[in-house]
């Protein structure tokens, strides 16, 4: 199948997910994750309809944004204190903070260009050592010392990344409980939860942001991260 095809494929998924939480299709924002995708690749995503994507690494943003087509950036991935001024005047959604000293630094580099970022606070909630995010019961505090100090940032959501299970399902408690975090701040706006193998199931939980690479894109080279 073609990225085109895929991009359909999973616009019917999420909206067949969607219908069975209540909402609709469109109600869920898809992200699709181009980590090791070509500028080539993704133009053809956007060609297909997605309007955001979402990357990883710092790196990889500076070296595609000029060579695809209009789009939304996303930062999902782990960012590092001293890679935010290289990308805070280019994503428009940070989903990865998970540390008050991370914010102060997005602040000061936001001030400097007079710029409010939105970002999303990262969520751990099944507290796995090989996954970055807070434990459920910092996020208060998080949450209340960022907008207490951070007049450049706007937190807009909750962001999690669930372990991965070979049965979707085992996926459920861990999208449920960060989605009565998210509920308990009605002016959140994004719940980013669901990737290729569990979107269905964060969906019927209450994601309305999911991010997908592979079932997008196909399996990724690794190869090309070495080179």
């Amino acid at each position: 199948m073609s990225i085109k095809d895929n991009v359909e494929y999973i616009n019917r998924l999420k909206s067949e997910a969607a219908e069975r939480s209540g909402r609709k299709g469109e109600d869920v924002l898809l992200v699709a994750v181009t980590k090791l995708h070509s500028p080539e690749e993704i133009n053809e995503a956007i060609d297909a309809g997605i309007t955001d994507i979402g990357e990883n690494k710092v790196q990889e943003i500076l070296s595609k944004y000029d060579k695809v087509k209009p789009v939304k950036w996303h930062l999902i991935g782990h960012l590092q204190t001293n890679k935010v001024k290289q990308i805070i005047d280019k994503v428009d959604l940070i989903h990865s903070v998970d540390s008050f000293h991370l914010a102060q630094e997005i602040e000061k580099r936001a001030a400097n260009i007079d710029r409010v970022i939105d970002v999303l606070v990262q969520v751990n909630s099944a507290e796995e050592e090989t996954k970055f995010g807070i434990s459920e019961d910092e996020v208060d505090a998080l949450i209340d010392d960022i907008r207490k100090n951070c007049p450049h940032i706007r937190i807009v959501g909750i962001m999690c990344i669930a372990p991965l299970f070979d049965d979707p399902e085992l996926a459920r408690p861990v999208f449920a409980s960060v989605k009565a975090i998210y509920d308990k701040y009605p002016d959140f706006k994004y719940l980013s939860m669901g990737m290729s193998n569990d979107f269905q199931v964060a969906i019927e939980e209450g994601a309305n942001l999911i991010r997908v690479g592979t079932a997008i894109f196909g399996n990724r080279d690794y190869r090309s991260e070495e080179r």
